[in-house]
């Protein structure tokens, strides 16, 4: 019942993850991502503890597809799961569990990972991952969000989608980019429109807080 995508951007080194789902609350616990290390989305019949040991194994260094396999034999349900991993090289491994509503599967490649299940056919996950790598140039948020809309234009969701995230750590523990739609009836559209919003009145107040290597952050405006 959910579709989404993790990837890396070779340019900047952060890495994202996007997903649209017909249930509420998508991006509460299918996101995880740590800066430097890399990103997991846990799905279908989520089991939050993949994407927090998946994390915890990548920052042991342990390969993307080193750390599915590390992971299968601790969910003793791993047939009802779908998990993507990658890694700070840009490796990207997958697994959609047989006992996954169909349609159901995945597709990886250097730097990406496009899974679904209950979708409309395998062409959601084709049609995503041709806008994905079309926009090369553009940075990771625009081509997250753009795939995840031209998923949605070739079937998405066999129920539709009710709710949308966007979540993208870069250089601090911090993610740079978090975004929810929850319970809407066009949730990719509205996370469209909020990635605008973001970029203009959240992203430059997130990039003067307070980092690791200047604890006192930048001046600039009050936002909250």
């Amino acid at each position: 019942m959910t579709f989404s995508i993790v990837a890396r951007c070779p340019r900047s080194g952060q890495f994202g993850i996007a997903a649209a789902t017909a249930m509420p609350a998508v991006g509460k616990l299918l996101t995880h991502a740590q800066s430097g290390v890399g990103a997991v989305a846990t799905q279908a019949r989520i089991n939050p503890y993949l994407g927090i040991d998946g994390l915890a194994l990548l920052a042991q260094g342990v390969p993307a597809p080193d750390v599915i396999e590390a992971l299968k034999p601790r969910d003793p349900r791993m047939d009802l799961r779908q998990v993507a991993v990658i890694d700070a090289a840009g490796r990207a491994a997958a697994f959609t569990g047989e006992g996954c509503p169909a349609w159901s599967g995945h597709i990886t490649g250097e730097g990406y990972s496009f899974q679904g299940n209950r979708l409309a056919g395998a062409n959601v996950l084709e049609r995503a991952r041709e806008r994905f790598l079309a926009l090369e140039s553009e940075a990771l948020p625009e081509r997250l969000v753009e795939a995840l809309a031209s998923a949605d234009a070739g079937g998405g969701d066999l129920k539709g989608e009710r709710s949308a995230t966007l979540y993208v750590v870069d250089s601090e523990d911090y993610p740079l980019w978090d975004i929810r739609v929850d319970e809407h009836p066009r949730p990719i559209e509205e996370l469209r429109r909020l990635l605008q919003v973001f970029a203009r009145d959240v992203v430059p107040h997130i990039k003067r807080m307070p980092t690791r290597e200047n604890p006192a952050g930048e001046a600039g405006e009050e936002v909250a």
